[in-house]
């Protein structure tokens, strides 16, 4: 397996640091999050440059190019506090339809914003993958019940929801725009990504897989967002590092850049050494994932428990590094550490995903349907 970085994929990290340097610098994202929230006029935007639909094929307007190239562009919108909806719309929700050609040309043509609900009240999507009941009785027809921490529910015009049936689970597409469904802010450390509960009352939806190969799906899905986090992660820390390296040269102590003395540069040199390793396991748990490999999920599982960890000291020295500013409400870097600690709780905590892998390992090798 090749992991190094193609002459196409070096393009598209610079046509997206160049975008996202012009459109969204960090001032206007702080904006953003201070305020309303993301446009959602502002997805089309993104979506004409064919990020919509990036891995999309390319008879429905896609780009036919695949998860890895995903990653790729997951890494620059870390670095760039992204706070448009590519996570629910591209990562979580595309892929989920495949079944319905009309639906991915809407969300590859930036029409639709969609995002997935498949969470319980634990935020766990082991246990609790089908929150939802389907069809529960013959003279109540349609979805009930609530899905938790959605996110981006607020910007979406299309949820992709599990639910339970009588004839077992399943995933089905809802458009939001229903009398029978309300939704709710849920407070969240990054107002970057925003989350939401959905609350659904007979909601009419359109089937899109059931059962085992629902299951199946669900579970790829989950390693595409674990990986996908993990390269937003590395994005996260890189940034993050650079401020901290710019601060270092240019502050002085002692008549000497802080930067010369032994515990700034040996804190910067670790954050250095463990972000090009979260960097090269992002490479590997990309291509697993892209591959449908069999150990896609321990790749995934094992990229975003070390990535996030990264993320989360790297803003941590560089907040130390920046001394007193660091903890400034004008200085950015609490932006970046609180995306950091977003991506770190969402769908496993590190020690979480280590001990689905510990587990998994322990269980004995098995076939390729063995899952984290």
């Amino acid at each position: 397996m090749d992991l190094s970085e193609t002459a196409e994929e070096s393009m598209l990290r610079e046509q997206a640091r160049e975008f996202l340097r012009a459109r969204y610098p960090i001032q206007r994202v702080a904006s953003i999050a201070d305020g309303a929230g993301f446009d959602r006029h502002a997805w089309q935007e993104v979506a004409a440059l064919g990020w919509a639909g990036i891995s999309a094929p390319e008879d429905a307007g896609g780009a036919g190019l695949g998860f890895v190239e995903e990653c790729v562009l997951g890494e620059e919108l870390g670095r760039a506090l992204f706070p448009g909806p590519f996570l629910t719309t591209v990562v979580l929700t595309l892929p989920a339809l495949t079944g319905a050609p009309d639906l991915v040309k809407e969300v590859v043509a930036g029409e639709t914003v969609a995002t997935l609900a498949w969470l319980g009240p634990s935020g766990e999507p082991g246990a609790t993958r089908f929150p939802i009941g389907a069809g529960l009785a013959q003279d109540r027809p349609g979805l009930y019940g609530s899905a938790w921490f959605v996110p981006d529910l607020a910007l979406a015009d299309l949820a992709v929801v599990a639910a339970e049936g009588p004839a077992g689970p399943g995933l089905w597409a809802v458009r939001l725009d229903q009398d029978t469904i309300s939704r709710q802010d849920l407070p969240t450390v990054d107002t970057t990504r925003r989350l939401g509960a959905l609350f659904l009352e007979g909601a009419l939806g359109r089937a899109l897989a059931q059962g085992s190969d629902a299951e199946r799906l669900l579970e790829h899905l989950r390693d595409r967002a674990l990986a996908f986090l993990a390269a937003e992660a590395v994005g996260v820390a890189s940034r993050a590092l650079e401020m901290a390296v710019e601060h270092a040269r240019t502050r002085e102590q002692f008549g000497r850049p802080i930067g010369a003395f032994q515990a700034v540069s040996q804190s910067l040199a670790d954050a250095y050494a463990e972000i090009e390793s979260a960097r090269s396991l992002v490479r590997w748990a990309a291509a697993s994932v892209a591959a449908r490999a069999p150990e896609s999920a321990r790749a995934a599982a094992a990229a975003k428990a070390l990535a996030s960890e990264a993320a989360v000291r790297t803003c941590e020295r560089s907040i130390q590094v920046h001394g007193g500013i660091g903890f400034t409400w004008e200085h950015p870097l609490h932006r970046y550490y609180k995306r950091a600690q977003w991506i770190q709780a969402f769908l496993g905590w590190p020690a979480e995903l280590r001990a689905r892998i510990a587990a998994s390992l322990l269980d004995g090798p098995g076939d390729e349907n063995e899952r984290v």
